[in-house]
């Protein structure tokens, strides 16, 4: 059925007055849970001394939230802004050769914060993929690609390399790694490109200027190559209607979400509370579902910030970023989860995509999301963790159309077909709820712990049966409604826009 089936308003009304206390009721449990447990022993490494005048300590046990606002806080501030200024005094006086000056900028910005050697490794990885990119042939961009990302991601390769680089701070290994990551997926999908142009070849000056733009360097986004040459290779800069306005406003919501994120970690431990299973034990379903839930949450407010701050910089510089990740609130289907937009679309691009076709065939969307996941380990870092991710997400992704195919056989194609658009929607949504969770439990894997998602998923199906999974299950089956009406109202949106235009 459509999507633009709607549904009685005081339906609606309903379901978002049951989700809301919902809400409000789990994440009592969790403030009451914080506020017991914020002098306990087991905790006393992932809480310190926070707002004393208001009694409350702090959750920190993030360490890369704490490190952007600690150690690195001053880094970024300061190579940000140089960047800007002189992206500003190039695109106001030779906007031809802005792309020029990025790169210089970002080559001295990574050999003053990380060493000669380290650039020097840099480049010979741009250079041997660079050379493997005149061969034009993709097999060879792959291969030789893998190799180099496996070269950063497998030991005992990974500490031969940061062997090299002398010296020691507290960043080191971050940006060592964040950097030589993104640089092979960005010299891949320069590779893949240049194998794809009929005429000729890309310069390596064109890689070089690609990879070492300052912004994407250490932390992404990935842009693949041919986005960011085109709009790069832009001469005439012209601003859209109200973009300094929305850019402003932007940055003004990434600097409302950092306030945000540091006043709920004053009263919401839900980094450090899953870190002591015993005291876990004593939470209440409702409790553990909705501490299962907000990590997830927190997770896509710590990438949207991240890179949104980015964005707001490649905006700036009169670039079109990857947007940041969909809130996870706004999801139930394996198709459009990730935290890191750059690297799905990199992913779906030239893997995904390039296997799955229109994802229609379940073989050819089984060998798509095994590639695609099999290359999502090796840029995470092959682990037992992130092996069990994988799987794990691979057959949600792979289930979903193999029940989409399920039911448009006979009988359930003729039972939908006779049924109102709205039952066809509530049943759906129904589906949709269980897909809810399967999401949650799956992520929680790699965000948290297995033991936590292992005593989440036991308490939930298992010793919360039925009265737990039930109820949990239908106010996850009214989220999925008011989901599902947004998407109804930015479809209605999108075809006015559309008819618009065409007038």
């Amino acid at each position: 059925m459509g999507v633009k089936t709607t549904l009685p308003s005081y339906e609606l009304g309903f379901y978002a007055l049951a989700v809301t206390c919902a809400v409000v009721y789990s994440g009592s449990g969790i403030f009451e849970a914080s506020r017991d447990s914020m002098n306990r022993k087991a905790f006393r490494d992932g809480i310190k001394p926070g707002w004393h005048y208001f009694g409350r300590k702090m959750d920190v046990a993030d360490f890369e939230w704490v490190m952007w606002f600690t150690s690195f806080r001053n880094v970024i501030i300061f190579a940000l802004s140089g960047h800007v200024l002189f992206g500003k005094i190039c695109s106001m006086t030779v906007p031809q050769h802005r792309a020029v000056v990025y790169m210089l900028y970002g080559v001295l910005a990574v050999l003053g914060s990380m060493g000669l050697v380290y650039l020097m490794i840099i480049l010979s990885h741009c250079l041997v993929l660079y050379s493997v990119a005149l061969a034009k042939q993709k097999w060879l961009c792959y291969v030789a690609g893998l190799c180099c990302l496996a070269s950063f991601k497998v030991e005992p390769f990974s500490s031969w390399q940061s062997g090299f680089v002398t010296g020691a701070f507290d960043l080191q290994d971050v940006l060592f790694y964040g950097g030589s990551g993104f640089t092979i997926m960005r010299c891949m999908s320069f590779a893949l490109e240049s194998s794809e142009r009929k005429e000729g070849i890309y310069s390596i000056f064109d890689l070089l200027k690609y990879n070492f733009y300052l912004p994407f360097f250490f932390f992404g986004p990935v842009m693949t190559f041919d986005q960011f040459h085109a709009q790069v290779s832009t001469q005439e800069l012209r601003r859209k209607d109200d973009e300094m306005r929305n850019i402003r406003i932007h940055a003004l919501l990434h600097v409302g979400a950092i306030i945000a994120v540091d006043i709920f970690f004053h009263f919401f431990y839900i980094l450090t509370l899953p870190s002591d299973l015993k005291f876990m034990n004593r939470l209440s379903d409702w409790s553990l579902a909705g501490l299962a839930y907000s990590n997830l949450v927190y997770d896509w407010v710590k990438a949207a910030v991240m890179f949104g701050v980015i964005n707001t910089i490649a905006r700036l510089d009169h670039l079109d970023p990857p947007q940041p990740p969909k809130c996870i609130t706004m999801l139930y289907v394996f198709a459009e989860t990730h935290f890191d937009r750059g690297i799905n679309d990199w992913l779906c691009k030239y893997v995904y995509d390039h296997i799955g076709e229109n994802h229609d065939n379940v073989m050819k969307e089984l060998v798509a999301t095994i590639s695609t996941f099999a290359i999502t380990t090796l840029w995470l870092g092959p682990c037992e963790i992130v092996y069990i991710w994988s799987v794990f997400n691979c057959f949600g992704l792979n289930f979903e159309l193999w029940v989409q195919k399920f039911f448009q056989q006979e009988p359930f194609a003729k039972l939908e077909a006779k049924m109102s658009a709205a039952m066809s929607r509530r049943i759906r949504a129904v589906f949709g709820a269980a897909n809810f969770w399967a999401i949650v439990l799956y992520n929680i894997l790699a965000l948290n712990s297995l033991e936590f998602a292992l005593l989440v998923t036991k308490r939930l199906l298992l010793t919360g049966f039925p009265v737990s999974t039930l109820s949990i299950w239908f106010i996850t089956y009214c989220g999925v409604q008011l989901i599902k009406e947004r998407e109804r109202i930015l479809a209605i949106e999108e075809e006015k826009c559309n008819k618009a235009k065409v007038e």
